[in-house]
């Protein structure tokens, strides 16, 4: 039959030594900081992040507006895209009116395929300027969730790092240990005088 003995490793052995008590103990708390202390750390990393982006896309939408903008010139230069365009878009020249009837005209980011006389809707900022359109609520939690795991994992690696830190000096340690003990305990196997 065979039995369990509960607590096993905090009882009393001959064979066990400080370095191991170390290891143990060192495992125990490399355990609770990688699965209980980096995700909350990401997690709360992340809720920050999301409340950051969260007033920076605000602030967006207070200070850019969509207006409708007719394409009067266009140029061949394909422009990289942009968070929240998915599509590849180049800069044209484009004209629109303001509320009061005056026409402004602005160089902006227009979709692959537009043509002259088209009409197509551009984001401007308070001064006129073409500007990319405010993040959407997507791109918020992409950001958040990426700062988040990132977070977690830059948490985790320094703490793995010292885990095998501590391992390796708790090693050496041991072997140190277990030669000071076989120097003590071999002639009395070998019957050899030290």
């Amino acid at each position: 039959m065979r039995t369990r003995v509960r607590g096993w490793r905090r009882r009393r052995n001959p064979l066990r030594r400080r370095s191991d008590v170390v290891e143990a103990w060192t495992t125990v708390v490399v355990a609770l900081l990688l699965f209980v202390g980096a995700p909350l750390l990401g997690a709360a990393t992340a809720w920050w992040g999301h409340d950051r982006a969260q007033a920076v896309v605000a602030e967006q939408r207070a200070e850019r507006h969509r207006v409708r903008a007719v394409v009067a010139g266009a140029t061949s230069e394909r422009l990289p895209s942009v968070e929240g365009i998915p599509q590849h878009s180049y800069r044209a020249t484009v004209h629109w009116s303001t509320p009061d009837g005056s026409e402004r005209t602005t160089t902006a980011r227009v979709p692959a395929g537009t043509r002259h006389g088209d009409t197509v809707h551009v984001w401007l900022d308070s001064r006129g300027r073409s500007v990319p359109p405010p993040a959407d609520d997507s791109t918020v939690w992409q950001h958040s969730i990426t700062i988040g795991a990132f977070t977690a994992l830059g948490a985790a690696l320094p703490i793995l790092l010292a885990h095998c830190a501590v391992r390796r000096v708790a090693l050496r340690r041991r072997m140190a240990e277990w030669d000071r003990d076989w120097a003590l305990t071999e002639p009395q196997w070998t019957h050899r005088r030290a």
